[in-house]
């Protein structure tokens, strides 16, 4: 099981076409502070239909978004 599981049941659980996630949102919804291994493991989110679109580090957003319904 992916250490970002809980991430990609939520994006399934809410069914919406585009997140907008903080990384304060997703650190609350993983329980931990989004790193770098999230590059590796935003793969995972393809089988699901999704991808990640913009990452700013910056602003500390991302964005997901629905690239087919799977």
């Amino acid at each position: 099981m992916s250490k970002y599981q809980p991430l990609w049941d939520y994006v399934k659980d809410h069914d919406q076409d585009v997140y907008d996630l903080s990384f304060e949102d997703i650190a609350h919804i993983l329980g931990f502070e989004i790193d770098h291994a999230f590059l590796t493991y935003k793969k995972e989110l393809l089988g699901m239909g999704y991808e990640v679109g913009k990452i700013s580090l910056k602003n500390k957003r991302l964005t997901i978004h629905r690239i087919s319904h799977p």
